[in-house]
Parts: structure tokens; C-alpha cells; sequence
């Protein structure tokens, strides 16, 4: 019976470890990227996840309308945009 209890002791450590080591920071990085896609404004510049740069033109429920050169604007979804390195570094 105790090494039975001691492997089961085991298995709950190892799993407070993966938890506050790897779970925990990656559900903090989620919600800190998901507030910062929820700050974004018209006028900020944005990256997507394609790499392409641009400026938002207009905000909808789940997408952005992005300006990437003059008169030309695509649609991308919230998820697959990042708030500009640029942008980020002028608003400090």
C-alpha cells in the first residue's frame, strides 16, 4: 500500500509542476494577446499572422478591416492579428 501511495503523491507533483511551469504562463499569455486584440483601435498599426502590415480601417465583431497600402483593404479575422512592434514601442 505505500508505494502505491507514494507513486499516486508522485503523479499529483508531477502534475502541480507541468501546471505551474507550462499550463499556468501560456494561459497568461493567451489573456494578455486577447486583451491586447480587444485594445486595438482604428488608426493602430497591426501585423497579421501572414506577416502582412497594415492599418486598421475599421473594427468589426470578430474581424478587422485592414488597410495595407493606399485603397487597398482586406478583411481578417481578430484571431490572426498582432499589435505592431512600431505601435507598441511609440504608445511607451
Amino acid at each position: 500500500m505505500g508505494s502505491s501511495g507514494s507513486m499516486i503523491i508522485m503523479m499529483i507533483v508531477l502534475f502541480a509542476i507541468m501546471y505551474f511551469f507550462m499550463i499556468r504562463p501560456q494561459q497568461k499569455k493567451q489573456k494578455a494577446l486577447q486583451e491586447a486584440r480587444n485594445a486595438i483601435k482604428v488608426g493602430d498599426k497591426v501585423v497579421t499572422a501572414g506577416g502582412i502590415h497594415g492599418k486598421v480601417k475599421e473594427i468589426g465583431d470578430t474581424s478587422f478591416v485592414v488597410e495595407i497600402a493606399d485603397g487597398v483593404r482586406i478583411k481578417i479575422e481578430k484571431a490572426s492579428v498582432y499589435v505592431s512592434a512600431e505601435d507598441t514601442q511609440a504608445n511607451k
